[in-house]
């Protein structure tokens, strides 16, 4: 794979480097059309699916595009917009004529409606607002129309603030209420004093906002707009603006500080799209995939900064710090719910990274559970440490306490080194194909294991959840079609089925006079399992389907904007695995006590209530409602108090090396224990628990019946 992508930069290198590669010239002193440029250019050939830049590619831009500048529509009038449709189907042809006239036109008017909304929500905000007032407020933004004239504008924004701050009313009421039963001689603040500090938090909150916004540059908004031309390619393709690829050359060195969390910005809010393992959030263990940061404020100042409508860079300047230092989150939760979280700021913390392995004694059996964050490989030296080879080594360890089954645990891996996939594979299988990548234009490339040792032949269950992704889902995917495991857990897996690689553009130009270009990281290839059919969209569906909170929300590859869809290519060649293990037989079984299971149904009960919450738009902007349905929420929440409460009964130690480390460090002693008590509390890895238990039974059975002794 790597080889492929070598040549296909060397070929457009070539391409920019010689006229006698292409006839265009790829100098200019226009900055901004040098860039537009370079991306079209390496799009056109170096992207795995190139669009048809069509009047339909120039359409989706143009709606893409405003819907990132003006997500709430408190900026632009329908007149703008209808000024801006001219352009709509000329998009394309702008495009690849270098011709920014549709970018210069919005961003021009952007800049003065910006400027103008100045003085609305300053004017909005210096009146009362009447909380007793009947009226309601819709937070379906995409569905709302342009408005028509000042007034509409006004009222906008006048609904839009009242939100905000009914908001910071409750909390500032709540914190009153909590005074209240602390304090014999507290006295409370009338209604009129907790409005109007309310109405300065909102003041506050957008003033720093449009400092943020008065502080872009041209480069800052043209960024926004080549994103906007490049993000319809698919999801994963993005242009990084000279700042933003510094930035991500440090998260991809993995000197990672802060709080451990990966951010997007999604329709104007900061959502977490993933908790890096080994980061204090992650050790953390309250922080989830699917929050909203609504606010940040540091633990020694009073007042938190509103991050709504803040780009994600700006925002992490508020979240990162010292180490040592907490930082204070105001989120959404999953299930709607708003709550403070303090997180500790640290520095990750690489053992948490690799694998680690326990044991279980279920009845009369002992079990083994390995838990993998990521498929992590030292990519300067491969043999000196890697997912693969570390996961032998456990499985050995396994062995020599007399495992009698293996549960892979890949919830949350959202993948990694590809060359440790098929290494792991290996460790299960004989020899054979494990993935297939194709690049366009070329034939599949088989990647194979052809190591015919075997380091562990007994019953396996690959444990997945929707947030197991890329290599996760190559290895469950390869399991399956070999039918060497059961696939247990989400419907789906998160669907990546496809493969980026990041380019620096200034490496493209012979002679650069304009300064750093940044860098693009774009789609160049796709996986496909050993059946022919792609890992993108689909993932890998589960042989046992058990419920969870992301069951009913939007948070797979199938969710994001423009994905590549799913196809098929011809199957590799390859031999079912032989075995005397009953799948057919064990998924039954497994199916049959799930449907029984009070637990699993009051997980399929409360992932339904989240998706209700999160999809409600409507909220009163009266307080007495307001508060109603907000009190109504937690108590309807409470009868999901008894998820945390479950306990299976089963008992997980470490290993006998690991014992060993704990006499010397008790800070692994504590980490190892929080582990074992969040697996004993875990419905899913009981239910895999079963399936080796019945796995394990149905192979005695069928080789007492073929007369060969176990």
């Amino acid at each position: 794979m790597k080889r492929k992508y070598n040549i296909l930069l060397l070929t457009l290198l070539l391409a920019f480097a010689s006229c006698s590669f292409t006839t265009r010239t790829f100098e200019n002193d226009d900055k901004d059309k040098l860039l537009v440029q370079l991306i079209t250019y390496v799009l056109e050939q170096g992207h795995f699916d190139p669009k048809n830049m069509d009047d339909q590619f120039s359409e989706a831009v143009f709606e893409d595009y405003l819907n990132q500048i003006d997500p709430f529509k408190r900026y632009f009038y329908e007149s703008d917009i209808k000024e801006f449709e001219k352009y709509k189907s000329d998009l394309d042809d702008q495009i690849m004529a270098y011709d920014l006239t549709f970018f210069n036109i919005t961003n021009e008017r952007l800049l003065k409606r910006i400027e103008e909304s100045k003085a609305i929500y300053q004017d909005v905000l210096a009146n009362p607002f009447d909380f007793n007032k009947d009226e309601d407020f819709n937070t379906d933004y995409k569905e709302a129309s342009y408005v028509t004239s000042k007034k509409e504008m006004a009222e906008r924004w006048r609904k839009q603030l009242k939100f905000s701050a009914i908001a910071n009313y409750h909390d500032i009421i709540l914190d009153q209420e909590k005074d209240a039963k602390n304090q014999e001689d507290f006295v409370p603040k009338t209604e009129t004093e907790n409005e109007e500090k309310a109405r300065e938090v909102t003041l506050r909150s957008l003033n720093e906002l449009f400092d943020f916004i008065g502080e872009r540059q041209r480069k800052d908004w043209f960024s926004v707009y080549i994103n906007a031309i490049v993000e319809e390619f698919d999801p994963h393709t993005y242009y990084f603006a000279p700042e933003e690829k510094d930035a991500f050359d440090v998260r991809m060195s993995g000197k990672y500080e802060g709080i451990g969390a990966r951010l997007q910005r999604r329709n104007d809010y900061i959502t977490i799209t993933e908790l890096i393992s080994g980061g204090s959030a992650w050790r953390q263990n309250k922080l989830e995939v699917g929050d909203i940061i609504l606010k940040v404020r540091q633990e020694n100042e009073e007042e938190a900064v509103n991050v709504v409508g803040m780009r994600t860079d700006d925002a992490v300047k508020y979240i990162k710090g010292p180490k040592g230092t907490n930082v204070i989150l105001t989120l959404k939760k999953v299930d709607g719910s708003i709550e403070d979280l303090s997180i500790p700021r640290d520095v990750i913390e690489l053992e948490e990274t690799y694998a680690k392995s326990s044991v279980v004694k279920k009845e009369d059996k002992t079990f083994g559970v390995i838990n993998l964050p990521g498929f992590y490989a030292n990519f300067e030296d491969y043999n000196k440490r890697n997912a693969a080879s570390d996961i032998k080594k456990e499985i050995i360890r396994l062995k020599d306490q007399g495992m009698e089954g293996l549960v892979l645990d890949l919830r949350n891996n959202g993948g990694g080194s590809l060359k440790t996939v098929v290494d792991m594979v290996g460790l299960f299988i004989e020899e054979g194909p494990v993935v297939q990548v194709r690049t366009t234009g070329e034939p599949a490339e088989v990647l194979s294991d052809k190591d015919r040792s075997i380091i562990w032949d007994g019953p396996l269950v690959v444990l997945v959840n929707e947030l197991s992704a890329s290599a996760s889902e190559i290895l469950a995917a390869a399991m399956q079609d070999y039918k060497r495991a059961i696939v247990l857990g989400s419907k789906q897996t998160f669907g990546k089925g496809t493969v980026q690689n990041v380019l620096d553009l200034n490496r493209m130009i012979r002679s650069n006079t304009n300064g750093d270009m940044g860098a693009l990281k774009f789609t160049t290839q796709k996986f496909y399992r050993i059946n022919g059919g792609s890992t993108q969209l689909e993932g890998v569906k589960s042989d046992v389907v058990v419920p969870d909170r992301y069951s009913y929300i939007d948070i797979g590859e199938k969710d994001q904007d423009n994905p590549l869809p799913w196809d098929k290519i011809e199957a590799a060649p390859f031999t079912v695995w032989g075995s005397y293990f009953d799948y057919d037989a064990t998924i039954k079984k497994s199916n049959e006590r799930m449907s029984n299971s009070e637990q699993l149904k009051l997980i399929d009960d409360n992932a339904r209530w989240i998706k209700k919450i999160r999809d409600n738009k409507e909220f009163s902007l009266n307080y007495k409602k307001y508060r109603a349905k907000l009190d109504s929420n937690e108590e309807e929440a409470k009868r999901f108090d008894k998820l945390t409460e479950y306990k299976t009964g089963l008992e997980f130690k470490s290993l006998p090396y690991e014992l060993a480390l704990m006499e010397k460090d008790s800070t692994l002693r504590i980490k190892r224990e929080r582990w074992h008590e969040g697996l004993a509390k875990d419905v899913y890895m009981e239910e895999a628990l079963n399936v080796l238990n019945d796995l394990k039974l149905s192979y005695k059975v069928n080789t007492k019946v073929a007369g060969i002794k176990d």
